[in-house]
C-alpha cells in the first residue's frame, strides 16, 4: 500500500509539474489567413492581438469581428490540446492500472 500511496505522490508531482509547464508556454490563434492572430499562454492569459490593415473594412465591421472571435477559439483550441498532450505525458503506473486507464 506504501508503494501505491509513493506512486500517487510521484504523480501528482508530475502532473503539477505538466501543469506549470503548460502554463507559461505560449500559442497563438490565427483567422483569415492570418490576418488576425491571437497570442495566449495555456493558462488562457491573452496577451496580445494583431491585425492586419487588410482585415480592416469599415464597411464591414461585422467580418473583423468574426475574425477575432475565431482567431479566439483557434487559440482556446490550441491551449485545450497542449493541455491534453501535458495530461497524455503522465506515466500512471500501477495506479493506472488501478483506474483503468
Amino acid at each position: 500500500m506504501n508503494d501505491l500511496l509513493k506512486q500517487a505522490q510521484k504523480m501528482q508531482e508530475q502532473l503539477l509539474e505538466a501543469q506549470a509547464a503548460a502554463q507559461d508556454t505560449e500559442v497563438e490563434g490565427q483567422a483569415g489567413g492570418g490576418l488576425v492572430k491571437v497570442r495566449v499562454t495555456g493558462g488562457m492569459e491573452f496577451i496580445g492581438i494583431s491585425i492586419a490593415p487588410a482585415a480592416v473594412d469599415p464597411d464591414d465591421l461585422g467580418l473583423l469581428e468574426d475574425l477575432v472571435l475565431a482567431a479566439i477559439h483557434d487559440a482556446a483550441a490550441k491551449v485545450q490540446k497542449l493541455s491534453e498532450a501535458a495530461m497524455g505525458g503522465m506515466n500512471l503506473g500501477a495506479l493506472g492500472g488501478l483506474l483503468g486507464g
